[in-house]
């Protein structure tokens, strides 16, 4: 076992960060190799390597990229939200005011137009076919297409934060718009979009729950079982403490 090799390694996952405030500097030449080949490195059912990734740099593509996930969020994401009780959103919809003054905060939001580079992470479902039937027919929910693309995008964060560059995993929900600026074909999904730069500003240390809540030995351990109401209420406290951090990787002054 080479310890010095795993606390090198924990280093970079302790501290890789959700950047979204990103600098229009340059990236180091070959930084972007670096991280796609990385990415390619992945887990995938079978050896499938569903992924493909498309590299954006031109700032006209940068620009509509950004515009249809404002929009998305704005027209899609905002409203299915607002039937959550407040303190249950997800941070970026925690704004104080009313609906109009909220809705009116995404025509000034910069976003990652201005990030140097965008990996727009593409999936491949025809090569599920590498893995077993069982995944396809018993899945519930989850596929080996979803999962490799996951593992591909944590290696790429992971390398790029190596490299001393942040990064922000973009959740794409609503795909057509997105396909359409970067021309992908029907049959091809669009998992994410990994926009990749210099952190813009200081990144705080994450915190993670303490590793003997969520460890089990042999069998469950129901001593640990939350209730769905103390779920709840986890939940809603880690959502004020999301707020408050989602606000300052912004730069955003606090408002009461």
């Amino acid at each position: 076992m080479d310890n010095q090799v795993f606390e090198h390694f924990m280093q970079v996952v302790a501290s890789r960060r959700s950047c979204r405030n990103l600098k229009p500097d340059p990236l180091p030449e070959g930084a972007l190799e670096k991280i796609l080949a990385a990415g390619r490195w992945a887990m995938s059912g079978a050896n499938g390597q569903p992924w493909e990734f498309i590299v954006v740099t031109k700032p006209e593509l940068k620009k509509r990229l950004w515009e249809a996930y404002r929009d998305m969020n704005r027209d899609f994401i905002f409203w299915t939200e607002q039937m959550r009780a407040r303190e249950f959103r997800h941070p970026a919809f925690q704004r104080p005011g009313t609906i109009e003054e909220q809705l009116a905060y995404y025509d000034d939001m910069k976003g990652f137009a201005h990030a140097p580079a965008l990996i727009a992470v593409l999936g491949d479902g025809r090569k599920q076919w590498a893995t077993v039937m069982g995944a396809h027919a018993f899945g519930r929910g989850s596929t080996h297409l979803t999962d490799g693309l996951a593992c591909a995008c944590q290696i790429m964060h992971l390398a790029a934060a190596a490299l001393g560059l942040g990064t922000q995993w973009v959740t794409v929900h609503v795909e057509e718009e997105f396909k359409r600026i970067l021309g992908i074909p029907d049959l091809v999904k669009l998992y994410s979009i990994i926009p990749v730069g210099y952190p813009a500003a200081e990144q705080k240390g994450g915190v993670r729950r303490p590793l003997d809540e969520m460890v089990h030995y042999e069998t469950y351990d129901l001593d640990k079982y939350r209730s769905t109401r103390q779920t709840m209420e986890d939940l809603a406290k880690l959502r004020g403490e999301a707020a408050e951090s989602y606000r300052r990787s912004l730069q955003e002054p606090k408002r009461d």
